[in-house]
Protein backbone atom coordinates (compact mmCIF):
# COMPACT_ATOMS: atom_id res chain seq x y z
CA UNK A 1 0.00 0.00 0.00
CA UNK A 2 1.07 3.57 -0.64
CA UNK A 3 0.40 6.34 1.85
CA UNK A 4 -1.40 9.30 0.33
CA UNK A 5 1.16 12.12 -0.07
CA UNK A 6 0.87 15.07 2.26
CA UNK A 7 -0.58 17.46 -0.32
CA UNK A 8 -2.67 20.43 0.70
CA UNK A 9 -5.65 21.10 -1.60
CA UNK A 10 -4.58 24.75 -1.56
CA UNK A 11 -1.49 26.04 -3.35
CA UNK A 12 -1.56 29.16 -1.18
CA UNK A 13 -4.07 31.32 0.65
CA UNK A 14 -4.15 34.94 1.77
CA UNK A 15 -6.40 36.82 4.15
CA UNK A 16 -7.94 40.01 2.78
CA UNK A 17 -10.02 42.05 5.21
CA UNK A 18 -10.84 38.95 7.21
CA UNK A 19 -11.73 36.85 4.16
CA UNK A 20 -9.53 33.88 3.25
CA UNK A 21 -8.79 33.75 -0.48
CA UNK A 22 -7.15 30.54 -1.67
CA UNK A 23 -5.82 29.20 -4.95
CA UNK A 24 -6.62 25.50 -5.06
CA UNK A 25 -4.97 22.82 -7.17
CA UNK A 26 -8.37 22.08 -8.71
CA UNK A 27 -8.77 25.65 -9.95
CA UNK A 28 -5.16 25.72 -11.17
CA UNK A 29 -5.79 22.53 -13.16
CA UNK A 30 -8.75 24.17 -14.92
CA UNK A 31 -6.78 27.34 -15.64
CA UNK A 32 -3.65 25.56 -16.86
CA UNK A 33 -5.71 23.02 -18.80
CA UNK A 34 -7.54 25.75 -20.69
CA UNK A 35 -4.28 27.58 -21.45
CA UNK A 36 -2.56 24.46 -22.76
CA UNK A 37 -5.65 23.44 -24.74
CA UNK A 38 -5.66 26.89 -26.33
CA UNK A 39 -1.96 26.55 -27.23
CA UNK A 40 -2.54 23.15 -28.85
CA UNK A 41 -5.46 24.55 -30.83
CA UNK A 42 -3.36 27.58 -31.81
CA UNK A 43 -0.59 25.27 -33.00
CA UNK A 44 -3.12 23.41 -35.16
CA UNK A 45 -4.83 26.42 -36.75
CA UNK A 46 -1.42 27.95 -37.50
CA UNK A 47 -0.81 25.05 -39.92
CA UNK A 48 -3.42 25.42 -42.67
CA UNK A 49 -1.92 22.64 -44.81
CA UNK A 50 -3.15 19.93 -42.39
CA UNK A 51 -6.81 21.01 -42.78
CA UNK A 52 -9.36 20.38 -45.54
CA UNK A 53 -8.75 22.57 -48.59
CA UNK A 54 -5.56 23.74 -46.84
CA UNK A 55 -7.58 26.14 -44.72
CA UNK A 56 -7.89 26.07 -40.92
CA UNK A 57 -11.47 26.34 -39.58
CA UNK A 58 -10.56 29.38 -37.42
CA UNK A 59 -7.90 32.05 -37.32
CA UNK A 60 -5.97 32.80 -34.10
CA UNK A 61 -8.19 35.77 -33.20
CA UNK A 62 -11.37 33.72 -33.58
CA UNK A 63 -9.78 31.01 -31.48
CA UNK A 64 -9.50 33.41 -28.53
CA UNK A 65 -13.20 34.25 -28.86
CA UNK A 66 -14.06 30.54 -28.98
CA UNK A 67 -12.13 30.02 -25.74
CA UNK A 68 -14.58 32.28 -23.90
CA UNK A 69 -17.54 30.22 -25.11
CA UNK A 70 -15.78 27.00 -24.07
CA UNK A 71 -14.94 28.28 -20.59
CA UNK A 72 -18.58 29.16 -19.97
CA UNK A 73 -19.63 25.79 -21.39
CA UNK A 74 -17.26 23.88 -19.09
CA UNK A 75 -18.40 25.73 -15.97
CA UNK A 76 -22.15 25.76 -16.53
CA UNK A 77 -22.35 22.43 -18.33
CA UNK A 78 -20.11 20.64 -15.85
CA UNK A 79 -22.09 21.91 -12.89
CA UNK A 80 -25.54 21.31 -14.34
CA UNK A 81 -24.42 17.88 -15.54
CA UNK A 82 -23.47 16.91 -12.00
CA UNK A 83 -26.74 18.27 -10.62
CA UNK A 84 -28.86 16.42 -13.18
CA UNK A 85 -26.95 13.16 -13.58
CA UNK A 86 -25.54 12.53 -10.12
CA UNK A 87 -27.42 14.22 -7.26
CA UNK A 88 -30.72 15.64 -8.49
CA UNK A 89 -32.69 15.03 -5.28
CA UNK A 90 -30.16 16.84 -3.10
CA UNK A 91 -30.10 19.95 -5.28
CA UNK A 92 -33.88 20.06 -5.65
CA UNK A 93 -34.01 20.21 -1.86
CA UNK A 94 -31.10 22.71 -1.69
CA UNK A 95 -31.22 24.74 -4.94
CA UNK A 96 -28.95 27.51 -3.63
CA UNK A 97 -26.10 24.97 -3.46
CA UNK A 98 -26.14 24.69 -7.26
CA UNK A 99 -24.25 27.98 -7.30
CA UNK A 100 -21.67 26.85 -4.70
CA UNK A 101 -19.03 25.65 -7.15
CA UNK A 102 -16.33 25.83 -4.49
CA UNK A 103 -17.93 22.87 -2.73
CA UNK A 104 -17.14 20.65 -5.71
CA UNK A 105 -19.37 18.65 -8.01
CA UNK A 106 -18.59 18.79 -11.74
CA UNK A 107 -19.46 16.16 -14.35
CA UNK A 108 -17.31 15.65 -17.43
CA UNK A 109 -20.22 14.59 -19.63
CA UNK A 110 -22.10 17.75 -18.62
CA UNK A 111 -19.04 19.89 -19.29
CA UNK A 112 -18.67 18.23 -22.68
CA UNK A 113 -22.27 19.02 -23.60
CA UNK A 114 -21.71 22.60 -22.43
CA UNK A 115 -18.63 22.97 -24.63
CA UNK A 116 -20.43 21.42 -27.60
CA UNK A 117 -23.32 23.86 -27.20
CA UNK A 118 -21.04 26.87 -26.75
CA UNK A 119 -18.87 25.90 -29.71
CA UNK A 120 -21.91 25.22 -31.87
CA UNK A 121 -23.30 28.68 -31.18
CA UNK A 122 -19.95 30.28 -31.98
CA UNK A 123 -19.42 28.20 -35.12
CA UNK A 124 -22.87 29.10 -36.42
CA UNK A 125 -22.11 32.75 -35.72
CA UNK A 126 -18.80 32.63 -37.64
CA UNK A 127 -19.86 30.13 -40.34
CA UNK A 128 -17.18 27.70 -39.21
CA UNK A 129 -17.29 24.15 -40.65
CA UNK A 130 -18.82 22.20 -37.78
CA UNK A 131 -16.93 18.93 -38.15
CA UNK A 132 -13.52 20.55 -38.53
CA UNK A 133 -14.36 22.78 -35.59
CA UNK A 134 -15.27 19.68 -33.59
CA UNK A 135 -11.95 18.07 -34.54
CA UNK A 136 -10.12 21.14 -33.26
CA UNK A 137 -11.85 20.95 -29.88
CA UNK A 138 -11.29 17.19 -29.59
CA UNK A 139 -7.59 17.60 -30.30
CA UNK A 140 -7.20 20.16 -27.50
CA UNK A 141 -9.34 18.47 -24.82
CA UNK A 142 -7.20 15.57 -23.47
CA UNK A 143 -4.62 17.84 -21.83
CA UNK A 144 -7.40 19.36 -19.73
CA UNK A 145 -8.59 15.87 -18.77
CA UNK A 146 -5.06 14.90 -17.76
CA UNK A 147 -4.67 17.88 -15.43
CA UNK A 148 -8.22 17.64 -14.12
CA UNK A 149 -7.81 14.00 -13.07
CA UNK A 150 -4.49 14.77 -11.41
CA UNK A 151 -6.29 17.53 -9.49
CA UNK A 152 -8.92 14.96 -8.43
CA UNK A 153 -6.07 12.89 -6.99
CA UNK A 154 -4.50 15.80 -5.09
CA UNK A 155 -7.97 16.59 -3.70
CA UNK A 156 -8.26 12.95 -2.55
CA UNK A 157 -11.62 12.61 -4.30
CA UNK A 158 -13.22 10.24 -6.82
CA UNK A 159 -11.00 7.40 -5.62
CA UNK A 160 -11.46 3.77 -6.59
CA UNK A 161 -12.68 0.65 -4.90
CA UNK A 162 -10.68 -1.21 -2.25
CA UNK A 163 -7.71 -3.19 -3.58
CA UNK A 164 -4.78 -5.25 -2.31
CA UNK A 165 -2.59 -4.37 -5.30
CA UNK A 166 0.82 -2.93 -4.38
CA UNK A 167 -0.02 0.49 -5.84
CA UNK A 168 -3.24 0.83 -3.83
CA UNK A 169 -3.37 4.24 -2.15
CA UNK A 170 -4.48 4.89 1.44
CA UNK A 171 -6.65 7.96 0.87
CA UNK A 172 -7.44 10.13 3.90
CA UNK A 173 -10.90 10.69 5.32
CA UNK A 174 -13.57 8.61 6.97
CA UNK A 175 -15.39 7.89 3.70
CA UNK A 176 -12.25 6.59 1.99
CA UNK A 177 -11.50 4.37 4.98
CA UNK A 178 -15.01 2.88 5.12
CA UNK A 179 -14.19 -0.38 3.35
CA UNK A 180 -16.71 -2.85 4.69
CA UNK A 181 -15.13 -5.91 6.31
CA UNK A 182 -11.53 -4.72 5.85
CA UNK A 183 -9.67 -4.44 9.16
CA UNK A 184 -7.04 -1.73 9.50
CA UNK A 185 -6.04 0.74 6.81
CA UNK A 186 -7.91 0.51 3.51
CA UNK A 187 -6.08 0.95 0.21
CA UNK A 188 -8.00 1.93 -2.90
CA UNK A 189 -7.38 2.04 -6.63
CA UNK A 190 -6.00 5.47 -7.62
CA UNK A 191 -8.66 5.59 -10.33
CA UNK A 192 -8.06 9.32 -10.86
CA UNK A 193 -4.55 8.50 -12.13
CA UNK A 194 -5.85 5.66 -14.29
CA UNK A 195 -8.15 8.16 -15.97
CA UNK A 196 -5.38 10.73 -16.27
CA UNK A 197 -3.24 8.21 -18.13
CA UNK A 198 -5.98 6.77 -20.35
CA UNK A 199 -8.23 9.77 -21.06
CA UNK A 200 -5.48 12.37 -20.93
CA UNK A 201 -2.01 11.15 -21.80
CA UNK A 202 -2.72 8.12 -24.00
CA UNK A 203 -5.77 9.52 -25.82
CA UNK A 204 -4.05 12.88 -26.28
CA UNK A 205 -0.97 11.22 -27.78
CA UNK A 206 -3.12 9.19 -30.18
CA UNK A 207 -5.04 12.26 -31.37
CA UNK A 208 -1.85 14.31 -31.82
CA UNK A 209 -0.31 11.50 -33.85
CA UNK A 210 -3.39 11.15 -36.04
CA UNK A 211 -3.73 14.90 -36.58
CA UNK A 212 -0.11 15.90 -37.18
CA UNK A 213 1.41 12.73 -38.64
CA UNK A 214 -1.40 10.84 -40.36
CA UNK A 215 -3.30 13.75 -41.92
CA UNK A 216 -6.66 12.81 -40.41
CA UNK A 217 -7.76 16.44 -39.99
CA UNK A 218 -8.42 16.35 -43.74
CA UNK A 219 -11.20 13.86 -42.92
CA UNK A 220 -13.63 16.10 -41.00
CA UNK A 221 -15.09 14.33 -37.98
CA UNK A 222 -12.45 11.60 -37.75
CA UNK A 223 -10.43 13.12 -34.88
CA UNK A 224 -13.58 14.07 -32.98
CA UNK A 225 -15.01 10.59 -33.48
CA UNK A 226 -11.78 9.02 -32.25
CA UNK A 227 -11.91 11.20 -29.15
CA UNK A 228 -15.49 10.15 -28.38
CA UNK A 229 -14.70 6.45 -28.83
CA UNK A 230 -11.41 6.67 -26.93
CA UNK A 231 -12.86 8.56 -24.00
CA UNK A 232 -15.96 6.37 -23.81
CA UNK A 233 -13.90 3.17 -23.72
CA UNK A 234 -11.36 4.55 -21.25
CA UNK A 235 -14.04 5.83 -18.89
CA UNK A 236 -15.99 2.57 -19.08
CA UNK A 237 -12.88 0.56 -18.21
CA UNK A 238 -11.96 2.73 -15.22
CA UNK A 239 -15.55 2.56 -13.95
CA UNK A 240 -14.88 -1.13 -13.23
CA UNK A 241 -12.60 -0.09 -10.35
CA UNK A 242 -13.92 3.38 -9.52
CA UNK A 243 -15.93 3.85 -6.34
CA UNK A 244 -19.46 4.88 -7.36
CA UNK A 245 -21.14 7.97 -5.98
CA UNK A 246 -22.79 7.25 -2.64
CA UNK A 247 -26.28 8.11 -3.86
CA UNK A 248 -26.15 5.14 -6.28
CA UNK A 249 -25.08 2.51 -3.75
CA UNK A 250 -27.10 0.46 -1.28
CA UNK A 251 -26.87 -2.80 0.62
CA UNK A 252 -28.28 -4.69 -2.37
CA UNK A 253 -26.39 -2.61 -4.94
CA UNK A 254 -22.88 -2.01 -3.53
CA UNK A 255 -21.35 -1.51 -6.98
CA UNK A 256 -23.61 1.45 -7.67
CA UNK A 257 -25.23 0.26 -10.89
CA UNK A 258 -27.93 2.54 -12.30
CA UNK A 259 -29.10 -0.27 -14.61
CA UNK A 260 -28.79 -3.90 -13.53
CA UNK A 261 -28.92 -7.19 -15.42
CA UNK A 262 -28.85 -9.78 -12.67
CA UNK A 263 -25.37 -9.65 -11.14
CA UNK A 264 -24.12 -7.30 -13.85
CA UNK A 265 -24.98 -3.75 -14.72
CA UNK A 266 -23.89 -0.31 -15.84
CA UNK A 267 -22.71 2.59 -13.71
CA UNK A 268 -23.73 6.14 -14.52
CA UNK A 269 -20.31 6.80 -16.07
CA UNK A 270 -20.64 3.77 -18.34
CA UNK A 271 -24.23 4.59 -19.25
CA UNK A 272 -23.28 8.12 -20.29
CA UNK A 273 -20.29 6.81 -22.26
CA UNK A 274 -22.30 4.49 -24.50
CA UNK A 275 -23.81 7.33 -26.61
CA UNK A 276 -20.33 8.86 -26.92
CA UNK A 277 -18.91 5.62 -28.34
CA UNK A 278 -21.80 5.21 -30.78
CA UNK A 279 -21.60 8.82 -31.99
CA UNK A 280 -17.83 8.50 -32.29
CA UNK A 281 -18.10 5.37 -34.43
CA UNK A 282 -20.66 7.10 -36.64
CA UNK A 283 -18.37 10.10 -37.16
CA UNK A 284 -15.37 7.89 -37.97
CA UNK A 285 -17.32 5.77 -40.46
CA UNK A 286 -18.82 8.75 -42.31
CA UNK A 287 -15.61 10.83 -42.41
CA UNK A 288 -14.17 11.26 -45.90
CA UNK A 289 -10.97 12.94 -47.14
CA UNK A 290 -11.36 16.55 -48.28
CA UNK A 291 -8.19 17.80 -49.94
CA UNK A 292 -9.30 20.41 -52.43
Amino acid sequence: MIEFPNISPEIFSINVFGIDLALRWYAMAYILGLILAWRIAYFAVSRPLIWPRNQAPLDPVQLEDLLTYCILGVIFGGRLGYVIFYDTAHYIANPIEILMLWKGGMAFHGGLLGVILGAYLYYRKTYTPLLSGADLLALATPVGLLLGRIANFTNAELWGRPTDLPWGVIFPGEAAQSCGQIVGLCARHPSQLYEALLEGLLLGAVLMYLAFHKGTLKRPGFVCGTFFVGYGIARSIVELVRQPDAQFTSAINPIGYVIQFGEWGLTMGQLLSIPMILIGLFLIIRSKPVSA
